[in-house]
């Protein structure tokens, strides 16, 4: 089992899942990109803060990264300061950033090329889901490397599957934006509904949530939806980055998906309301927006 660790970007994310790995007692390394951060990370845990990439994987059996998207991936993975080039032969190589397919083939080809193992491992379950260990995590790679990585990764994962070779966790990961994006619309739509039609919006999720249209986000949204609370973490431009690489990969694949394209439009609305950091749930501010206008 791997017991030396570096963690790679330490966002809303990243900070409290490296915190899982050095609470579990491996040996962890972090590095960031704004050093404050990395040097507060190492005033909360056991852990030892690096001021460069090379630093921070030089020894480490196991590198894990959360950043915003592919040029940052292609960046601290591909350049000569970066991670491929610094850490050792052997190294298992374990990307938790939601990014294209795509990225997650090219990188796996130029870790095999230093003899180490790349995996795409995105995630779901935002930053509650990463501050309580609570993770989804969908894995694609290496059977082997896979193996080899779980006991670190269930540090902070409440479910964690192989679903293939190289970019079958970020494709894994599409299904998951897609299928949100029409239940957070649908949810949206179903209590501005109830608003509108002068029902005890909260009383009719009560009763609701009892029968078939009960889902994750009625049950852990619907009453901050109502109360206009919108800072839950995941942010509605994060959300359009992903939504943008579901449907260039839908583009590629000759699949359909009317609904999300349609989504992401209701996305850009929020973002022109001012609403980018506000919550993927803030999808019913804009149904209030264009009924009071």
């Amino acid at each position: 089992m791997a017991t030396k660790v570096a963690f790679i970007g330490l966002g809303v994310m990243g900070y409290p899942m490296a915190g899982h790995l050095a609470t579990a007692g491996y040996d962890v390394s972090v590095w960031n990109r704004t050093e404050a951060k990395t040097e507060q990370w190492a005033r909360t845990y056991t852990g030892r803060a690096c001021k460069s990439i090379a630093d921070a994987v030089g020894e480490a059996e196991l590198v894990l990264t959360c950043v915003g998207a592919d040029p940052d991936l292609i960046n601290i993975y591909e350049s000569a300061i970066g991670i491929i080039e610094n850490a050792p032969e052997g190294a298992i190589l374990v990307d938790h950033t939601t990014a294209s397919a795509m990225v997650a083939e090219r990188l796996c080809e130029s870790a095999a090329r230093r003899n180490q193992s790349f995996l795409d491992a995105p995630v779901s379950g935002g930053q509650q889901g990463a501050e309580n260990g609570q993770l989804t995590i969908m894995c694609g790679g290496n059977a082997d490397a896979f193996g080899k990585a779980q006991p670190v990764l269930r540090c902070y994962a409440k479910a964690l599957n192989l679903m293939g070779p190289a970019g079958a966790g970020q494709k894994t990961k599409m299904v998951n934006q897609i299928a949100i994006a029409g239940l957070i619309q649908g949810l949206s739509e179903a209590l501005h509904f109830a608003e509108q039609a002068k029902l005890d919006a909260a009383k009719v999720v009560e009763v609701i949530s009892k029968g078939a249209a009960q889902s994750w986000q009625m049950e852990n949204r619907s009453a901050t939806m109502l109360s206009g609370e919108f800072e839950h973490g995941f942010a509605v431009d994060w959300m359009r980055k992903d939504l943008s690489i579901c449907l260039e990969e839908a583009r590629k694949n000759g699949a359909s998906l009317p609904v999300t394209a349609l989504v992401d439009q209701f996305y850009n609305d929020v973002q022109a309301m001012g609403g980018n950091r506000w919550d993927t749930s803030s999808l019913i501010q804009r149904l209030r927006k264009l009924t009071h206008s």
